[in-house]
């Protein structure tokens, strides 16, 4: 099967309208509104200031976060370089890793500033992150990028850029898992426990498992490849995803307190 998407909606002369932008735009909507339910899970009250300035800053913490992530863990020479190129977001590069470390201390930020209960805000906000995670890897499919190895399997792709060889759709498993299955244990475990940053915690291990599985099948990044011959960057920072989160869950001591009305 060949690869013959277009990535472009629209072409408007000056301006393009792409899948990958539509889909991240998609994405905080929903996010929107799925948020502001998982709310009463927890019983958080927030008002429409805080509440869109939650989601604001969020999305500021994605897109921030992001581009210094891939900057610092994935392509520091390079910028250190060619500093001008530092804001050039148009052409790539982003890290899932440093957006969700920018966005869990926005929160933290937030909470604390707000006088909410961060654990509490970070357990009903996991399960938005994967909308955000599944949406962007079905950009990235679109855009025929970040393809895994080649695979005689019958659903393997033929990528442009990837040879005349079927690679693994590295995209669309990181889209399943992430995303679809991610949603779904932690939206789940946010309705059926009610410990305090259980949710946030299981979110962290089950992406640090999934991301480890796909980078095992997917191209590393060209200017980094395997670390010692062995590991991607993905694969480090994923483990210590999992550290973290099951740090969380041995350590971790909820206190009782009251959410705020």
């Amino acid at each position: 099967m060949r690869h013959n998407i277009n990535p472009i909606i629209a072409d408007l002369g000056p301006l393009q309208i792409r899948w990958y932008g539509f889909l991240y735009l998609l994405s905080f909507v929903l996010s929107y509104f799925i948020l502001r339910r998982n709310f009463k899970y927890r019983n958080i009250k927030l008002n429409k200031d805080d509440y869109e300035n939650l989601l604001f800053n969020l999305c500021l913490g994605v897109i921030i976060g992001g581009r210094l992530g891939y900057i610092i863990f994935y392509n520091l020479p390079f910028y250190l370089h060619n500093p001008l190129k530092l804001l050039a977001v148009w052409e790539g590069g982003m890290s899932f890793h440093g957006g969700a470390i920018a966005v869990l201390y926005i929160g933290w930020r937030f909470c604390r500033k707000h006088g909410y209960i961060f654990f509490q805000m970070a357990d009903v906000t996991a399960p938005i992150a994967c909308i955000g995670l599944g949406l962007g890897r079905l950009g990235n499919f679109i855009n025929g990028e970040l393809y895994g190895k080649v695979t005689d399997l019958p659903w393997g792709i033929i990528f442009p850029g990837g040879g005349e060889s079927p690679r693994h759709p590295s995209q669309l498993y990181e889209m399943i898992l992430e995303g679809i299955v991610l949603f779904l244990i932690t939206q789940t475990l946010l309705r059926k426990t009610k410990r305090e940053g259980m949710v946030i915690f299981v979110w962290l291990i089950c992406y640090g498992i999934f991301r480890t599985l796909v980078e095992f099948i997917r191209i590393p990044d060209e200017q980094i490849g395997y670390i010692l011959n062995l590991v991607t960057m993905g694969q480090i920072l994923s483990f210590a995803m999992i550290i973290a989160g099951l740090a969380g869950i041995f350590f971790h001591h909820p206190r009782k307190h009251e959410s705020k009305n």
